[in-house]
Order: structure tokens, then C-alpha cells, then sequence
């Protein structure tokens, strides 16, 4: 038995959740439902126009990574997380969250001056989610980050695909997953992105190298791998880089490839307030279930039923007491 369920790399990200009108995102030049990088000077400006807006999540960590482990960790598989924050107050929140979550972490030296990245995440009256980004000192994540013997002692390695982004960041997920293989520690990777797939698609294969042991990404982020509007077409060609697979689908539900059998996984009719968040849990819920022993079809259903309670929800996070209960509501203790 491994001493983690998972080991993640991506940003650590304090999020600010704003609800707007989608003529807004219109009148601010936001792309919808897309991840975008901005600097400090573009988040102020959207800050300003939003003056007066009801805040639903000020200062609450994010990072699409360590949403997932925070999950899998608050479901009862214990997580280490690498990633990179400053030595301010956002810095000490983002530590906080991830040790009162029960997730261990690189960050136990000294840390750097500069400013811990934050993420503006605007939410539309769908439920639709558009992040705008400034990643600061997280853009500097490196391999100095990381730490061999917890990847070593892990189930699975765990890559954010934003962070192709940092040629730095790449570098550690890809020597990340060397350690990885070396060590007979299965690999995954999120696409996290339809922008990351088509604009760093590159990146990612270099993340992926040969192949990985499993995906995870939306139906979006699948067609564009695979340059079709055909969803069969997109999972041959996911099936070409990974051994297994997860398409979520929203409404729809998902989908998972187990390395034989494909399962189509039901949705959860939930009424949807805030996307934010929603493929991070599933994720790090499948992980929990997947390194508990449970097959891919249960695992999947497991994760679906999460996803479910955080979209009717705002914020990427249930309550601290929520997840041990959701646990035993689907497993029974």
C-alpha cells in the first residue's frame, strides 16, 4: 500500500467568484466558458468594472490540481500536493486550506518574495464558468518543487495541463513523470482546458510522452485532441496516448475506458448555479475511488454524483463534513 493515493502539480491559485450577466463578459472581452492568462494590470481592470458585484468565494485556494487532491484527500485517500505560492497573505491561505484538508505539500522552506497567483472566476447566469488568470510566482514553478520520494510513494502522478503553460512548470510535470515511471507509479493528466489542447498542444505531448495510464478531460478537450467534431474518432485518438480514459460531458454525464470496456456514467439532475470546480472534483473523487479498489463504471459514478453537488453549489469546494458523508451515502461507510 502506497502512503498516497495521488501526487498533484499544478498552480495554486486563490479564486475570486463573481456572478455577471453574460452581456457582461460581452462588454469586458471575456472569453466564455475559456481559461484565460492575464497580468495584474488586465485583473485589476476587470476588478474595477465589476465594482459593487456580490463576491460568492473571496480568497478561497483553487488551482485545478489541488482541487482534486484536496478532494481525494477530504474522501479519505491521503494526497501530497507541488506547487508554488509567495510569502504573503494569499501564500498563507493557500497553505492553510491544504493542510486543514489533510493534503501534505512541498512548501515547508522558505518562500519566495512576489505574489501568490489569483483567478477571477466569473460566473454566468448558466452556471458557465470563464477564469481569468494571473498566475505570478506560480509561473515559476520548477522542478525544484518537487519531491521524488512522495512520487515515488504514490498510486498515481497527477499533471494539471495548465501548466504546460510555464516552460518551467512543463519541466517539472515531465521530469515529474519520469520519477514516475521509474518507479512504477501509474501517470495522469487533465487536458484542464479546450485552450490548452488547442493552443499548447505541443506542451502537452511532451507531458504525456509515450503515453500515460490515464486521462481526464471534457467532451470539449477530447474532440479538439482529436481534431473532430466525432466523439468515437476523439477517444481512438486519446486511446493512441492513454491506456484509460474519463470524458465528462455535463448534463450528459461521462464516459470512461477502463483499457477494455467503455461505460457510459449517468448524470446527476441537479439544478446548476456555478461549473466552477466541477472537473476538479470529479477527478479527484474518481481517484479516491479508483484507489480504493473500485472499478472504473463505480468509480465514475462515485465522481458524477460529486460533480453534481459542487455545480449546485458556488464555489470549487464542498463543506469540510460534506464529503465524508457523500462517501458513505454511495459506499455505504
Amino acid at each position: 500500500m502506497k502512503k498516497y493515493a495521488a501526487y498533484g502539480i499544478g498552480a495554486a491559485l486563490v479564486d475570486t467568484e463573481i456572478k455577471v450577466e453574460d452581456s457582461e463578459l460581452a462588454a469586458m472581452n471575456v472569453d466564455k466558458g475559456m481559461m484565460t492568462l492575464v497580468d495584474a494590470e488586465r485583473q485589476s481592470e476587470l476588478l474595477g468594472h465589476l465594482a459593487g458585484h456580490l463576491v460568492k468565494a473571496s480568497h478561497a485556494s483553487g488551482g485545478s490540481a489541488g482541487n482534486s487532491m484536496i478532494a481525494t484527500a477530504q474522501f479519505g485517500n491521503p494526497t501530497f500536493m507541488s506547487c508554488k505560492v509567495a510569502n504573503d497573505a494569499d501564500g498563507d491561505i493557500y497553505i492553510a486550506d491544504l493542510e486543514t484538508a489533510g493534503v501534505e505539500h512541498c512548501l515547508t522552506g522558505e518562500r519566495a518574495e512576489g505574489t501568490t497567483g489569483k483567478c477571477l472566476v466569473l460566473i454566468s447566469p448558466d452556471a458557465e464558468r470563464s477564469m481569468n488568470t494571473n498566475l505570478s510566482i506560480s509561473e515559476t514553478l520548477s522542478v525544484e518543487q518537487l519531491v521524488p520520494e512522495a512520487i515515488e510513494q504514490s498510486e498515481y502522478f497527477y499533471m494539471e495541463g495548465y501548466v504546460v503553460t510555464s516552460p518551467t512548470g512543463r519541466a517539472a510535470a515531465i521530469r515529474g513523470r519520469e520519477i514516475a515511471e521509474a518507479a512504477g507509479v501509474k501517470t495522469s493528466l487533465s487536458f484542464s482546458d479546450p485552450g490548452m489542447v488547442e493552443f499548447f498542444r505541443d506542451g502537452l505531448q511532451e507531458m504525456i510522452g509515450e503515453r500515460v495510464n490515464l486521462v481526464f478531460c471534457n467532451e470539449a478537450e477530447a474532440l479538439g485532441w482529436g481534431e473532430t467534431d466525432n466523439l468515437e474518432v476523439a477517444m481512438e485518438k486519446i486511446k493512441q496516448v492513454a491506456d484509460t480514459f474519463v470524458i465528462t460531458r455535463g448534463a450528459e454525464g461521462a464516459i470512461t475506458f477502463d483499457g477494455e470496456h467503455l461505460a457510459e456514467i449517468p448524470p446527476h439532475k441537479v439544478h446548476a448555479v456555478d461549473s466552477n470546480g466541477a472537473g476538479d472534483m470529479f477527478a479527484g473523487a474518481f481517484l479516491y475511488a479508483i484507489t480504493r479498489g473500485e472499478d472504473f463504471p463505480t468509480a465514475g459514478r462515485f465522481a458524477s454524483l460529486a460533480a453534481g453537488k459542487i455545480v449546485a453549489n458556488y464555489g470549487p469546494r464542498l463543506k469540510a463534513e460534506e464529503y465524508p458523508a457523500l462517501r458513505n451515502e454511495f459506499f455505504g461507510g
